[in-house]
């Protein structure tokens, strides 16, 4: 579906490769994989079109790295060379028009990535809601496990401090973006799903389209593999069925009765969040968690078969690594309190995300009261989710919702924040069209013992701290 690479095609054995060069290496994913290329021993070069203080830090481990894009940038590239780009990147671009005229592989970032994970256990996590904090979860038990693995997922990890690097052990946690068609690149020996929902159809075009894609990265788990799917979900339990009647090794989690991993019970106060847990065969486990939520619960509880029945490790250490998980950057992240008044940030972007969120926002609001700011991510999303989103945000107490954040789209006339609180129902939505609007009525409302929650996936996640420093001074 993606015609500008060929997820099919077989990848270069990374010791066979002289150099990478990486094209907007900047960025957050893009970064992680060089730092794990520079870790591997590969000779790096590098370029992106402003400077960031992550280049002077891949400079610091040998990686030559250009600002701004130019032909002259690739002319020390050598012939056997490999070029990853990441999606970003049009096919205008300078440095991408000279590799092609010279002949050079080019990569997506997930194949790049792909080459990495070679001869190590792959742990991928897909899916429309959770991967982040579910492959962040699987990462901090591991390393609480003494298993030192390898990761690359979509958030700094607490404790961490990155949101990739390399590890002494054998596995390699991955967080699989389905995004663009690219996580059918990774051939994992355990998956898990958290839930296929229609997102992305932009790319996708379809519903249909979306979940044979799913159908394909599972199909790419190793054959002595195991697919790890909620059975609360749709989407995922289709995916269950297809892949059972294939012969592939499947199990699934949740709290549905059928489910082969189960949630028996389960109880949560402010950060602290619990359950017990029945495996296959009879065992049960209680986790001990330190991030809020139900839906972390159903996290932990997927990351617990993962580990348990696809990588074998002792379910009750396992249970107990979990609670070494302190959460991921912008996923319910804690900004600070001004006047009385807390401030936390999260990415959630899509109905699903935004429903799990105010849920767990409105839990630990204590007295106070619930906002939200909220900003539209793209134009089809908000287009083709405005109901979903609408539905979510009158969990709130007060929704301020700003203006769409483009990001590569071009404004589509119509869609506007304004679909989305015109959808409401509850009264207690404003359009606030930027962050300066919103801002001011921040200042008016809210006072001592309130909750703001910072949301989206643009850049919103800078009002957090403008909101704090208003306080102070207000």
């Amino acid at each position: 579906m993606n015609e500008r690479f060929d997820f099919s095609e077989s990848l270069p054995n990374l010791a066979d490769v002289p150099h990478v060069h990486m094209i907007a290496v900047g960025g957050s994913g893009m970064s992680g994989v060089a730092r794990l290329f520079l870790a591997d021993g590969v000779q790096l070069s590098g370029s992106d079109n402003v400077e960031l203080p992550v280049l002077d830090d891949l400079r610091a481990q040998g990686a030559r790295i250009a600002v701004g894009y130019a032909a002259a940038n690739v002319a020390e590239v050598p012939d056997g060379a490999v070029v990853v780009v990441s999606s970003a990147i049009n096919e205008l671009n300078p440095e991408l028009v000279e590799v092609r005229r010279r002949g050079l592989r080019v990569l997506h970032r997930s194949q790049g990535l792909a080459m990495l994970m070679q001869g190590r256990r792959g742990l991928a996590v897909a899916g429309a809601n959770g991967k982040t904090t579910t492959s962040g979860m699987a990462t901090a038990a591991l390393a609480a496990l003494g298993e030192k693995p390898s990761f690359a997922i979509g958030a700094n990890v607490a404790g961490l401090g990155v949101n990739a690097a390399p590890g002494e052990g054998d596995v390699f946690v991955v967080e699989a973006d389905e995004s663009d068609g690219s996580f059918v690149v990774y051939h994992p020996d355990v998956a898990i799903v958290t839930n296929i929902k229609d997102d992305h159809l932009d790319f996708y075009g379809t519903s249909a389209n979306l979940a044979k894609a799913y159908e394909i990265f599972a199909a790419t788990i190793a054959t002595d593999g195991l697919l790890v799917a909620c059975a609360d979900d749709d989407g995922s339990r289709a995916l269950a069925d297809e892949r059972r009647e294939a012969g592939a090794r499947v199990l699934t989690y949740g709290r549905s009765d059928d489910a082969d991993v189960r949630i028996v019970s389960e109880h949560g106060a402010g950060f602290a969040w619990g359950a017990r847990v029945a495996l296959p065969g009879g065992r049960e486990v209680d986790l001990a968690l330190e991030v809020p939520g139900a839906h972390n619960v159903l996290n932990a509880t997927g990351v617990l078969t993962a580990l348990v029945e696809g990588l074998g490790i002792d379910a009750e250490r396992a249970a107990h690594s979990l609670s070494a998980f302190r959460g991921t950057s912008r996923r319910f992240e804690p900004r600070g309190e001004a006047a009385g008044v807390r401030v936390v940030d999260d990415y959630a972007h899509n109905p699903g995300k935004l429903e799990a969120l105010v849920r767990t926002a409105d839990a630990l609001k204590e007295s106070g009261r619930l906002f939200v700011v909220f900003q539209p991510h793209l134009y089809s999303r908000t287009q083709n989710a405005a109901l979903g989103l609408a539905e979510a945000l009158d969990g709130a107490d007060r929704a301020l919702v700003l203006d769409v954040y483009g990001a590569r789209e071009q404004p589509v006339e119509g869609v506007s924040g304004r679909l989305i609180t015109d959808a409401m129902t509850s009264g207690v939505a404003t359009f606030t069209p930027t962050a300066d609007d919103a801002l001011a009525v921040l200042l008016e409302e809210v006072r001592s013992g309130d909750l703001v929650v910072t949301v989206g996936a643009g850049d919103i996640t800078n009002l957090g701290p403008r909101i704090l420093e208003s306080l102070e001074r207000r």
